[in-house]
């Protein structure tokens, strides 16, 4: 049965930062023990559905009458103020929150830059850059080194600079402004600044392109657009900015997590060691464990709606907690439990229906080769300060740690 929190969730308000680095609020156990869908308060004021099993938020995600349009009544929003609000609904739409035919228009173009077969092609220079972080990393003068600063942050920031054909030596300017934006924590101003700052050098670097353009997927889809005769410099410019952001604080933040989840359980990490056939597997794994971006699959219902026992309403907001359903054990076995054998191939990190991840199979393919390079050039790796010391990113949107000490 569907309701509204009672009892001592009653006043709870939602998101709720994680406690325990490695598992989700316990507030949101109970509120998936109550129900798999419930009406919450959210900490920026009204109500919205809350969707925590597993089966009813798949069905949500497919479902086309809940709509990703965040410039629509309704649709809930955690950390916007009134301002903030406008000047994201003056704005294009980022292809996240497109809906139907439009999502599929501006998502068809792009999808061929990021098949496996493509990417495949990648993978050697990936090793490359890999391989050389690594080596810096081994020639540091002194121990520990921050392993955020010296590979998981600089690894997929120069992947997704080549990819896009975005300046590497502009990747600390992206990067500060992209951490204010995802900070919850971070003032209205600064959050509209850090956007509109980064807005106006995606939209330098796309007029740049537009006159030079490169052997990159952003000159190419210029190329087709003028081929076309339907050039979108706008457009171009939301493709960028959500591409260009999305494609290293993701990765960057799962790198280090990944590498906290494998350290903190040895017996785990000596079977990636002994057969590194199980990378696979064990990405996938962390991938679910952490699931680090979570709340950002929300909807807006467009129609009245009966899913999961619930009767939701047009115009009312619906958010899909992807964290609390990954730890469903309707759908994964003891999910507290880190088992990189598991297989979870069916976790919901990168989402699920039409809106699913873009760049997956990029993420999946450098997070393995990290993995591997990492722990078989430095077999001894180890944290250099306990877990609970580590500065978690629990007021960040995207989940993650702002330091990673490592010795070995």
């Amino acid at each position: 049965m569907t309701k509204s929190v009672a009892g001592e969730l009653a006043g709870l308000q939602l998101p709720v930062e994680r406690g325990c680095p490695f598992a989700p609020p316990a507030a949101y156990e109970r509120l998936r023990e109550q129900a798999p869908i419930n009406k919450v308060r959210l900490t920026s004021g009204g109500e919205a559905w809350w969707v925590s099993g597993h089966e009813e938020a798949r069905a949500v995600l497919a479902d086309g009458r809940f709509s990703s349009d965040r410039r629509k009544d309704g649709f809930p929003l955690f950390t916007l103020d009134a301002a903030t609000l406008q000047q994201l609904r003056s704005q294009p739409p980022l292809m996240l929150g497109m809906d139907g035919a439009e999502h599929s228009a501006a998502r068809r173009p792009v999808i061929g830059e990021f098949t496996v077969k493509r990417l495949a092609a990648l993978r050697p220079r990936i090793q490359d850059i890999v391989d050389r972080f690594v080596d810096d990393l081994l020639a540091a003068d002194g121990r520990p080194v921050d392993l955020v600063r010296a590979l998981s942050l600089p690894v997929p920031s120069l992947v997704i600079c080549e990819l896009l054909g975005v300046p590497y030596t502009d990747h600390d300017y992206f990067q500060s402004r992209t951490a204010v934006a995802v900070r919850r924590t971070s003032s209205p101003q600064d959050r509209r600044r850090a956007l509109a700052e980064l807005r106006a050098y995606i939209d330098d670097l796309i007029t740049r392109k537009e006159s030079e353009p490169g052997d990159d997927l952003l000159s190419r889809q210029i190329a087709r657009q003028r081929q076309e005769g339907t050039l979108d410099h706008a457009g171009l410019v939301s493709l960028a900015f959500l591409l260009l952001t999305a494609g290293h604080e993701t990765t960057a933040n799962m790198i280090s997590l990944g590498v906290v989840g494998l350290l903190s359980h040895p017996e785990q990490l000596a079977l990636v060691k002994a057969d590194p056939g199980r990378t696979p597997m064990a990405v996938e794994e962390l991938l679910r464990y952490f699931t680090i971006v979570d709340g950002v699959t929300s909807r807006v219902a467009t129609e009245d709606v009966q899913i999961g026992g619930a009767s939701i309403r047009a115009g009312e907001g619906v958010i899909v907690s992807t964290l609390s359903a990954d730890w469903d054990p309707a759908a994964f076995e003891n999910p507290a439990e880190l088992d990189v054998e598991r297989g979870a191939r069916h976790h919901l990190a990168f989402g699920f229906g039409p809106h699913q991840c873009l760049g997956q199979n990029l993420a999946r393919m450098e997070l393995q080769i990290v993995f591997d390079t990492l722990f078989r050039r430095i077999p001894t790796l180890r944290l250099a300060a306990p877990v609970e010391d580590l500065p978690f990113k629990t007021d960040a949107v995207i989940y993650g740690v702002d330091e990673l000490p490592v010795t070995w």
